[in-house]
């Protein structure tokens, strides 16, 4: 039996206000494929199925034709819920889900046996049992009454997670018996690489969570939250399979993935996610963005998504109106400006650089700061006469409506 492990699908999620749902589409038809071609029996998807927890109607849309293309595989589906999910908005159709073959454990359940689900073969034979385990809230631990402040809260959560998944190993090993057991999980391990896209998590991601905490009784542990793919250093399987599409540009170089997990030899292949749509980063002076634009080759598919930063040294307005002239001048087939943004390693000079301590800035007319703001500007004489002129015309329309 071939178990595959994703997570992190965050549909819905937005880059610089820019919809992904093609991208995770491209994703759903690419796993489809997958399924069939390794002849999956089940999948694990450990949390943040959606990006916020209150999904538009569209993303809810697209989770349910996901889930009936998945379903249509013949595969068994087992859903948690992260700390982006909603528990109730996952849970609410749970009960017609499971007559289609999907678990949805969208919250920690009162009673931890109810998050075991056995996994069964064409003969109804159990050969393994999957500890589903969702995002454990704070509300969710038993012990964070006793913790009255910071540090005893930190120790309460570590503690608290502990607690849940010893219960499950010793729930799997007494009512199941000599059967394989995995677990899913959807938190922040110690010492794990992250990425500038998950949100904080239990106290900032202070609370991290020691891998060896997860016991020796699991076959495999099946983790969702940090979007970078990774396998922790403990004494069994334990795997972040990260999330399918690059949800921030600091991902731009992450080799997306999917895991399966062999039951038969307990050995885990890593899959290699293509790349549906390329987010391009450009950093430094003027002319270097320049050139590097220039040099973009004509593409089809889905738009590349760029972020453009250009460095300087010394706050320049020159750079500024180049810039946007830049961004709003670009035509390149396959290719988007989708953030542009400016770092200069000297502060802009503040307006006490301009004046004498004693000169109050309540008793300069507004001509009089602009005009000194102005003098310290690098744009050319004939530039600086179109802008005077245009602010005194605002002033004018400013001063009329008073």
């Amino acid at each position: 039996m071939k178990i595959l492990h994703t997570a992190d699908w965050h549909i819905g999620k937005k880059l610089y206000k820019k919809d992904l749902y093609q991208d995770f589409d491209l994703f759903i038809e690419w796993l489809c494929s997958l399924v069939k071609t390794e002849r999956i029996e089940v999948i694990l998807v450990s949390g943040d199925i959606y990006d916020i927890s209150n999904p538009s109607s569209e993303a809810r849309s697209q989770y349910y034709r996901t889930l009936l293309a998945l379903r249509d595989l013949k595969c068994k589906i087992i859903i948690t819920g992260g700390n982006h999910d909603s528990p109730s908005v996952l849970n609410a159709p749970k009960e017609i889900l499971k007559q289609l073959d999907i678990d949805v454990i969208g919250g920690l359940p009162e009673q931890i046996n109810d998050t075991l689900i056995p996994i069964k073969n064409e003969l109804g034979k159990v050969e393994a049992v999957v500890a589903a385990i969702p995002f454990i809230r704070d509300a969710d631990l038993r012990n964070m009454g006793d913790a009255h402040d910071y540090d005893s809260r930190l120790i309460a959560i570590r503690e608290g997670i502990t607690a849940v998944f010893k219960e499950a190993s010793d729930l799997c090993a007494l009512h199941y018996e000599g059967i394989p057991a995995i677990a899913m999980g959807h938190l922040y391990a110690a010492g794990v690489s992250t990425s500038e896209s998950e949100r904080e998590i239990q106290i900032g991601n202070l609370a991290s969570f020691e891998a060896d905490n997860f016991g020796d009784y699991f076959s495999y542990v099946a983790l969702g939250h940090i979007h970078k793919p990774q396998q922790l250093t403990t004494s069994i399987p334990t795997y972040y399979s990260g999330s399918p599409l690059p949800l921030s540009f600091s991902e731009s170089q992450d080799l997306k993935r999917v895991l399966i997990f062999d039951l038969e030899d307990h050995a885990v292949t890593s899959v290699e996610i293509p790349v549906f749509r390329k987010l391009i980063r450009i950093k430094g002076e003027l002319e270097h963005i320049k050139q590097k634009l220039q040099s973009l080759e004509v593409q089809t598919g889905l738009n590349s998504f760029i972020e453009i930063e250009l460095q300087s040294v010394q706050h320049d307005a020159n750079l500024i109106y180049e810039l946007d002239q830049l961004v709003s001048q670009f035509e390149c087939s396959g290719y988007e400006i989708v953030k542009q943004k400016i770092s200069f390693s000297e502060k802009a000079p503040a307006m006490t650089d301009f004046y004498q301590v004693e000169q109050e800035l309540e008793n300069l007319s507004p001509q009089d700061v602009f005009l000194k703001l102005l003098e310290k500007s690098t744009f050319e004489p004939e530039m600086k006469n179109e802008i005077i002129s245009s602010f005194q015309e605002i002033l004018e329309e400013v001063n009329q409506g008073n």
